[in-house]
């Protein structure tokens, strides 16, 4: 069994495994980073540490939306890094076996999920894989 969390952006299900997970927290004010990365909405200062909080909709290439009460910041820990991750609905923490946990059909299908994870009998998550968060593609800058 591994726990995972789940959550929205831009209508696809994701999901993270809970070892990553830190904490997650709302209505927290972002100050902009001038020359960062679009997908960097800025960085939060959350009890004395700063943690760039990257937009979950921008990383995947979509366009911005305002963030509304639903909005989360999801803290990650990815190789002692800490990264906060905006997201538009979390949705809640699952404990599934292996047998839940697939290869994606295709390998295009998206660039930050490596495996889908049946969530339900008619609902699928993507994985997220979360070290690719971390790398930054400058192509469209």
């Amino acid at each position: 069994m591994k726990s995972y969390l789940t959550f929205t952006t831009d209508n696809l299900t994701f999901a993270v495994a809970t070892d990553y997970v830190v904490e997650i927290i709302t209505n927290y004010q972002i100050r902009t980073v001038p020359k960062s990365p679009n997908f960097i909405s800025g960085i939060i200062n959350l009890r004395g540490q700063i943690i760039p909080v990257m937009d979950m909709r921008l990383r995947l290439g979509k366009d911005f939306l305002p963030y509304t009460e639903a909005t989360c910041i999801v803290i990650l820990d990815i190789d002692n890094e800490l990264i906060g991750l905006a997201v538009d609905t979390v949705l809640q923490v699952q404990d599934l076996d292996d047998t839940a946990v697939s290869p994606l059909p295709t390998p295009k299908s998206e660039e930050l999920a490596n495996q889908l994870l049946t969530i339900a009998t008619d609902k699928v998550a993507l994985i997220l894989d979360a070290a690719s968060l971390l790398e930054v593609d400058t192509q469209g800058e």
